[in-house]
């Protein structure tokens, strides 16, 4: 696939991955009261951290583009490929699962839809870039650690 596509979907997953965000807050589906959706999404948050803090000066792109600078696999990169959107997921998620609704599902669908849509593109992208990525693909998961 052209990189012009690749980039073109990842925008695409980009804004399916907001829609889903904005419709579960509009929907009051991503906080809750409860202290277990509240523990999860701190966590969310903190994971979100920490692997931001281990991209160092890497910046976000809203396309797929990799960064300079060689494959990261450390921190918690060692346990996910992608901590970033399994941070992002896992905080959307327990808002979901705090506000059950058939509405809310279908919003955390999509928000889900969008980040496996950039998931892919950028994994297209890493692995021309970054050749030892296969290998390190085989022994990590993509967002669950041990799972997915």
């Amino acid at each position: 696939m052209k990189k012009t596509t690749i980039d073109f979907l990842s925008a695409v997953g980009l804004v399916v991955m907001m829609a889903g965000v904005l419709l579960l807050l509009r929907n009051q589906g991503l906080l809750s009261l409860s202290p277990f959706v509240i523990a999860v999404q701190i966590l969310g948050f903190c994971l979100m951290i920490w692997a931001r803090v281990n991209l160092g000066g890497r910046s976000f792109h809203a396309t797929a583009s990799p960064t300079e600078g060689g494959l990261i696999t450390t921190g918690p990169y060692r346990y996910v490929r992608h901590p970033i959107y399994a941070a992002a997921l896992y905080i959307i998620w327990a808002g979901v699962f705090g506000n059950l609704s058939m509405l809310n599902v279908a919003f955390g669908l999509l928000t889900l839809a969008g980040a496996l849509i950039r998931i892919g593109c950028e994994e297209a992208l890493v692995r021309v870039r970054y050749p030892e990525y296969d290998n390190y693909a085989k022994e990590t998961k993509r967002l669950i650690p041990f799972l997915f």
